[in-house]
């Protein structure tokens, strides 16, 4: 569907910055034939299937490993992704298992692969499902799982959690500012009667937040739900994971794109991928030592964004932050092709 307005209206999911992806990938998986023929890309966050339906199509040649938490959305995209199916292995598991991913796949874990996607954050699909609760702006119960198999739920944390711990998640998740007020409000409502629904605990912000904040910074129930999620789905701690993962399954000349949507995803691909590019020489000698350089470089310069255009055309594109990094060595150890 490279731009098509009917499939993705059809399976409710508009890529973001899809043709920046294709762009940026295309030369790691083009590097055996044009048709992309003899490279792998893992989609560590497949939702819909929207990116990996573009790269299927105008490469034909492509496999592609597609991974992610969410069953539903594994089944959505299995069917998205059918006239393919030949040339793509689905796997249920959170991007941090990219590593068993592979294995399962019957590819190595250090550089196996050509290209890597990441698309953080919540999903369309997800957030258009009310039932899910993940939406602010639906009532439905306090759910906030990603995969409806684990066993945390946000009512769990709002229900049980002690004061300080409550507020801590949500000025460390969140970067909510009133997150110790929230909290305390939280754990006297409770005492009547637990939280059973989003609409509760929006009514709940309401009354928390002060006039003055709620009029500024978008919904007063923003950050909350932010740093429920990603408690409920330990986001944080799974992307710190995953990407080193990524980087050590990627050849030489292959690349990673990751979308980040929030500044603290954001921050935590930043500090990995400067990491990724710096050189390894012990601080303090005055030259590079050999074998010693960065084993990535940079792509982009610092965090691209969606243009006016694409934020038109999907809304939800606009936060994203785009990087991208290449590898230029092999691992230390790794034998020379």
């Amino acid at each position: 569907m490279p731009g098509s307005d009917s499939a993705a209206s059809e399976f409710g999911h508009v890529p973001v910055l899809a043709q920046r992806c294709v762009d940026l990938l295309t030369p790691a998986l083009t590097r055996h034939r044009p048709d992309g023929a003899g490279a792998v890309l893992v989609d560590a966050t497949l939702g819909a299937g929207g990116h990996a339906q573009r790269f299927l199509t105008e490469l034909p040649g492509l496999r592609l490993i597609g991974l992610d938490r969410d069953p539903s959305a594994l089944d959505i995209a299995r069917d998205r992704l059918a006239p393919f199916a030949e040339r793509v292995t689905l796997v249920h598991t959170r991007y941090d298992g990219i590593t068993d991913a592979l294995t399962e796949s019957g590819y190595g874990t250090v550089e196996s692969v050509d290209g890597v996607l990441f698309d953080l954050g919540v999903s369309s699909m997800q957030l258009d499902r009310a039932e899910r609760g993940f939406a602010y702006a639906k009532d439905a119960p306090l759910d906030m799982r990603m995969d409806p198999s684990s066993p945390l739920t946000a009512a769990d944390i709002v229900n049980t959690y002690g004061e300080a711990e409550l507020a801590d998640i949500l000025h460390r998740y969140g970067e909510e500012r009133f997150a110790r007020r929230i909290a305390a409000q939280i754990v006297r409502r409770r005492a009547r009667a637990p939280f059973t629904s989003t609409a509760e605990l929006v009514a709940l912000l309401y009354e928390a937040i002060p006039a003055p904040a709620r009029r500024t910074g978008g919904h007063p129930a923003k950050r909350t739900f932010q740093a429920l999620r990603v408690a409920v789905n330990d986001e944080l701690e799974s992307l710190r994971n995953a990407i080193p993962a990524a980087l050590d399954a990627l050849v030489v000349a292959g690349r990673i794109v990751v979308m980040a949507y929030q500044s603290l995803e954001d921050r935590i691909v930043k500090r990995l991928f400067a990491e990724a590019t710096a050189s390894r020489t012990p601080p303090g000698l005055p030259v590079e030592l050999p074998g010693h350089g960065p084993l990535f470089r940079s792509l982009t310069h610092g965090a691209e964004k969606a243009d006016a255009t694409e934020v038109e055309r999907n809304p939800r594109s606009a936060p994203v932050r785009l990087r991208a990094l290449q590898r230029i060595e092999h691992a230390r150890g790794k034998a020379q092709a």
